[in-house]
């Protein structure tokens, strides 16, 4: 299985080698002033910019406008056109608020962020990490997938390792990283991820990925409809899983209210369980399309999610 098959954190958001560890210098080290600046500010003043950003994105430039449509009227043909409004004028303003979510997030401490971002039960990771070995978390990129991992490593009594693909732009990178570890997350590069996960699999922890990307890098893929499309899925996460053997949960983010979420842990996979090809990634595929379905502007749909195409014959 190739690394690059698993990956979490993407910027809008596991053999035997050499792995690379995570570099406290430079986690420890202090944002650069402007984000601490925005950092200091209300979040409450945060949202009336965000809110400006939001009408600026959907009216005035609007920003891969046709991409949201279009998705959303494949995704829901059963919207009439008021619907559809709604929709797109919500996704618009959940992503602003998530922009500066971010960003206040290089000052919040974790009484604030437990405040903000409620675990319903988060017992049910510790009885199975309570057996000494590590579980598997699997989310999607609905509502603000940042704080959730902040939320998850910020609250939880054991080590969280999360799966990330590291950005492109040096100075992203950089900030990124030190806003995401700031509860003690480590890190791991996707292409490390199966190393670091052989290296360690004695070590009881969470290992937390978003796996709803699209494979574009990988030929290893698995086919399922979903949102009335065909679409590909990452098969890392189930290689995974059907390897070691580890129990895997999913976890469902909520918008609760502005700047308000809930996450529950869902059963994706019982720690022994033998499963059949296919069958982990077609169990998380249905729980993330029922998460869509229930809060259709929390999900990016303005990202290219259906740029590959089925081929007519054999499983890629």
């Amino acid at each position: 299985m190739r690394g690059s098959e698993v990956r979490l954190l993407s910027p809008a958001p596991f053999f035997m080698t050499t792995i690379p560890q995570p570099e406290p210098v430079r986690s420890a080290r202090r944002s650069v002033w402007w984000v601490r600046w925005f950092a200091a500010i209300p979040l409450s003043t945060l949202y009336g910019f965000a809110s400006l950003l939001a009408l600026l994105a959907d009216r005035v430039f609007p920003y891969r406008r046709h991409v949201v449509e279009h998705n959303l009227r494949l995704a829901f043909p059963d919207f009439d056109d008021a619907t559809l409004r709604r929709v797109i004028t919500d996704y618009y303003r959940g992503f602003a608020d998530m922009l500066v979510e971010i960003i206040k997030s290089a000052a919040l401490s974790r009484d604030e962020l437990a405040e903000r971002v409620r675990i319903t039960n988060l017992e049910l990771v510790h009885e199975l990490l309570a057996a000494g070995k590590p579980v598997l978390c699997l989310a999607a990129h609905q509502c603000n997938w940042e704080w959730m991992l902040l939320s998850f490593s910020a609250q939880s009594n054991y080590p969280l390792d999360a799966a990330y693909k590291p950005l492109v732009d040096s100075w992203a990178e950089r900030e990124m990283h030190k806003i995401r570890t700031r509860f003690g997350a480590r890190l791991v590069p996707a292409d490390s991820l199966l190393a670091d996960i052989i290296q360690r699999r004695n070590v009881p922890r969470v290992i937390a990925l978003v796996a709803d990307q699209e494979p574009v890098t990988s030929e290893r893929r698995h086919w399922l409809r979903f949102l009335n499309r065909d679409t590909a899925f990452f098969l890392g996460a189930e290689e995974i899983v059907r390897t070691t053997r580890y129990a895997a949960l999913f976890i469902e983010l909520r918008r609760v209210a502005r700047g308000r979420y809930e996450m529950t842990l869902q059963p994706l996979a019982a720690a022994g369980e033998r499963l059949e090809k296919g069958e982990f990634t077609e169990r998380y595929a249905r729980l993330v399309e029922a998460q869509i379905r229930r809060s259709p502007p929390d999900w990016p749909w303005s990202h290219k999610r259906w740029k590959l195409k089925k081929p007519l014959y054999g499983s890629n």
